[in-house]
């Protein structure tokens, strides 16, 4: 879904608002509800919900896809003048893949104490032993955030 946005807002709400947009397309397909947006030059230029149930891929995580559509909208694999707004602390592997791609800004919605690899259980975003460290900014609408995935949880295990 690359669907490049015309947008000129510079408020980091409105992307992250964006990004619920596609949690919420996530809980819509039975996926747990994480969305990503990534920003260049003001406008959203790749947008993603996590995919792992749909497409039967451990690794088709928001954050992944999104990078991915990015570094192709960019064209380059190096999106140091782009932020990633994403509804959930990334994990582990998509920490890693932001800090390979030399992020310029990761910024997340509700933190992950258990899972999270920008300052929760891990900090590979800002880790001293890699080439690149990656700006977090955290807590952005983190009380909506966490409602859709608290949401997602309690009708699963009813």
């Amino acid at each position: 879904m690359t669907d490049v946005s015309r947008n000129t807002f510079h408020d980091p709400e409105y992307y992250m608002r964006q990004a619920l947009r596609q949690a919420q397309e996530a809980a819509s397909r039975g996926e747990v509800p994480v969305g990503a947006v990534v920003v260049w030059n003001q406008r959203i230029i790749a947008r993603a919900y996590n995919q792992v149930e749909q497409l039967k891929d451990g690794t088709a995580h928001a954050e992944m896809i999104a990078l991915t559509q990015a570094c192709a909208a960019v064209g380059d694999w190096r999106l140091n003048e782009c932020s990633l707004y994403v509804s959930k602390e990334p994990c582990a592997m998509c920490a890693g893949a932001m800090v390979n791609c030399r992020l310029g800004k990761l910024v997340f919605g509700c933190a992950d104490p258990r899972m999270g690899a920008a300052g929760g259980a891990l900090d590979i975003t800002g880790f001293a032993g890699m080439l690149h460290r990656v700006p977090v900014e955290s807590g952005l609408l983190a009380q909506e955030c966490a409602e859709i995935l608290q949401d997602f949880f309690r009708q699963r295990r009813q």
